[in-house]
């Protein structure tokens, strides 16, 4: 069953430098119990593209110019905004980046915690904490009782993060939207986190939006994902599917990039030659004619660089917007 629904969504800031397209008419689906993850280099459009979908924009400065986002069948970007606020934190979760930053400094945890439970679910205080103190404990964090009366600068960067988890579910969700969840944690952190979620979503049954720029994160937890480049999805496909045949030249750059222990050794220790991709990233507050990664290309032709490519499907479930994609998997072949 599709839980959410995005349609040639397009998010746009307004700036004294132009109008940056930051979300340029991006669409996929998300099933119930799924986990779909949406990678790309920074600025590619995919912290945007969630905050576009929970409307947390700064109104001043962004809208969303074109496009729907429908939830259970109810159009988000038709809420009024106070509808919005009941489905935030409640149906829909998210979780920042940086917990450090997400974290109010000046209330406890517990408090934090207990706040979101009495303002969705209507219940008082006392069993606000007592629902405070389960999360915690379905969070892994030992000695909970405790921790509910600490404050954010308490704790490590790990357990911060798990209280930010703790906080998004703690009022059931049917979507959890986590954005980078693990790039401040060091790497044994980052695997209990993300084992964490993983345990989390099929005990409760919560569909997963991964933003990340790991590929590896997206391998170990995602069924589906999207590539992002400068505003618009180049690239959708199952996770084997886009592992064992990755066909727009930017995700091959990408996968090209990634670390391993077999590359090229020299003298006595092994040496990880990483593939950059050359050029850089299209300013979003000028028209980009044809394929926004052509300039970046080494298949680029006369007409990638005229004409925009559409996403077209090139196997099974496998969608890529590239002229030149049946040169590219010959290349790889």
């Amino acid at each position: 069953m599709t839980l959410l629904q995005v349609r040639d969504l397009a998010t746009h800031f307004f700036t004294r430098d132009g109008v940056a397209r930051a979300v340029d008419g991006v669409s996929f689906d998300l099933d119930a119990g799924d986990t779909l993850g949406i990678v790309g280099e920074s600025g590619c459009g995919k912290s945007v593209t969630a905050l576009s979908i929970l409307r947390l924009l700064p109104p001043e400065t962004a809208r969303i110019v074109a496009g729907s986002v429908r939830f259970q069948g109810e159009d988000l970007t038709a809420l009024s905004p106070e509808a919005m606020r009941a489905i935030r934190g409640h149906r829909i979760s998210m979780i920042f980046q940086e917990p450090m930053t997400s974290l109010n400094p000046v209330l406890t945890v517990g408090t934090q915690i207990a706040e979101n439970v009495v303002r969705h679910m209507g219940v008082g205080w006392k069993q606000a904490n007592e629902r405070a103190h389960a999360m915690l404990d379905l969070v892994g964090i030992a000695d909970s009782r405790r921790r509910l009366g600490e404050y954010p600068h308490q704790l490590s960067g790990g357990m911060r993060q798990r209280v930010m988890i703790a906080i998004a579910l703690s009022c059931d969700p049917q979507l959890l939207i986590a954005d980078e969840p693990t790039t401040a944690l060091d790497v044994t952190i980052q695997a209990q986190i993300l084992d964490l979620m993983l345990g989390l979503k099929e005990k409760l049954g919560t569909a997963i939006i991964m933003i990340t720029h790991d590929l590896g994160v997206v391998a170990e937890t995602c069924q589906r994902v999207v590539v992002m480049y400068a505003g618009r999805k180049v690239e959708e496909a199952s996770v084997a599917g886009l592992f064992a045949a990755p066909t727009h030249p930017y995700t091959r750059g990408l996968m090209r990039a990634i670390p391993r222990l077999d590359m090229d050794a020299e003298q006595d220790g092994r040496r990880i030659r990483l593939q950059e991709i050359p050029g850089i990233v299209p300013a979003l507050n000028r028209p980009i004619a044809g394929c926004a990664f052509a300039p970046r290309c080494g298949f680029a032709t006369a007409r990638c660089r005229a004409e925009a490519p559409p996403l077209a499907e090139t196997g099974a479930g496998h969608l890529a917007a590239c002229w030149e994609a049946a040169r590219v998997l010959e290349s790889a072949a």
